[in-house]
């Protein structure tokens, strides 16, 4: 028998949420990173035209959708040497059933982390072990996740620490998997893909990107699988027979977004004015603002217990997510998101500054 499932952490919130509707200028949710900005019409169009799809899609993927990816791999991860692409029904179904998918048995996990990571080792009746970034200090295990930019800190990994991952996927022949799917938000730190420093020999690499954020697609499902090709094939075999497909107007949208950069430099830049405004108003507040240098999150703590700050901010309107959920590392943490509307956000700012005149 498998471990239990914990409980679903946004339950736990769903009081503060309450509170928080109850301001007179109602709610400003800022704890499920889901994007508010419109997907780009010219996706719409795409998918819209494609909505005549009596046919089953193919699991591996058209082939201008996996010319697409290579493409794209290529050119915006810098990726070399041989490797393959699979697309996902997003990436959150990926990470929960991945350790089946590779019957591992022991799953190592950052000691600050998407709770998903932990939920597939339960899925998968693997054990979890949370581990700090520095490859030299992981023990033996089958299947190793890395993400940065991370999810809920903003933490941009260095090469070195990357590298040292690799490292470790070399020495003890383990499946390497680097969650990737904040890459296109950077703010004050650059980030690399783990392919690019893999000097073309993606033996046991993974890495994992998505459309959701970097093009507002959360609600297509759409993402993608990228590495070694060996590795590959036995995922896309076993996603064959259990009937994982990505609906075809969905990849003909995710073809077209992935030969558009213009749109996510957009986006990038909508997110980074909004921690801009944010972050002044929170540091104002008594917060001591940690990483937070890419992707969509401020992450914060005011040296209490996650749930007091929660409430705090609750009292404002204001719903954000205890750092608890992420690993008992972020016990005394939050976790903003910015994924709000620009006037939303400009709101919150003016709501916290008048608490703390």
């Amino acid at each position: 028998m498998r471990s239990p499932l914990p409980d679903f952490p946004w339950d736990a919130l769903a009081p503060y949420g309450e509170t928080a509707r109850k301001h007179p200028s109602g709610i400003i949710d800022l704890s499920q990173g889901t994007p508010v900005d419109s997907t780009p019409e010219f996706i719409q169009n795409v998918f819209r035209e494609s909505s005549n799809s009596p046919r089953y899609p193919v699991t591996a993927g058209t082939a201008e959708l996996r010319s697409a990816i290579r493409n794209w791999a290529t050119q915006h991860l810098g990726a070399t040497g041989e490797f393959d692409v699979l697309p996902l029904i997003g990436s959150k179904e990926l990470v929960a059933w991945l350790p089946t998918i590779l019957q591992s048995k022991k799953v190592l996990i950052p000691e600050i982390a998407y709770p998903t990571y932990n939920v597939g080792a339960i899925i998968g009746n693997a054990e979890a072990i949370t581990v700090p970034i520095d490859g030299a200090q992981w023990p033996s295990a089958d299947l190793a996740w890395v993400n940065s930019p991370s999810n809920p800190t903003g933490q941009v990994h260095s090469d070195t620490e990357l590298e040292s991952a690799i490292s470790w996927s070399r020495k003890n022949n383990s499946v390497l998997v680097f969650d990737e799917c904040y890459f296109d938000f950077d703010d004050s730190v650059q980030t690399n893909s783990a392919l690019s420093l893999a000097n073309g020999n993606n033996k046991n690499l993974l890495v994992v990107h998505s459309l959701s954020k970097r093009s507002s697609m959360a609600g297509y499902r759409g993402a993608m699988l990228i590495g070694d090709p060996e590795l590959i094939a036995t995922i896309r075999e076993f996603r064959k027979h259990a009937g994982m497909m990505v609906p075809l107007p969905v990849q003909n949208a995710m073809v077209t977004a992935l030969g558009d950069e213009k749109h996510v430099v957009e986006q990038r830049d909508r997110y980074n004015k909004r921690r801009a405004l944010l972050a002044p108003a929170l540091t104002h507040a008594g917060f001591q603002i940690e990483y937070s240098n890419a992707g969509l999150y401020i992450w914060c703590t005011r040296s209490e217990d996650a749930w007091k700050s929660v409430a705090w901010l609750a009292e404002l309107g204001i719903l954000a997510t205890p750092g608890s959920f992420y690993g008992a590392k972020g016990a005394h943490h939050i976790r903003v998101a910015l994924t709000a509307t620009d006037a939303q956000i400009v709101d919150a700012v003016n709501r916290i500054e008048s608490a703390v005149k």
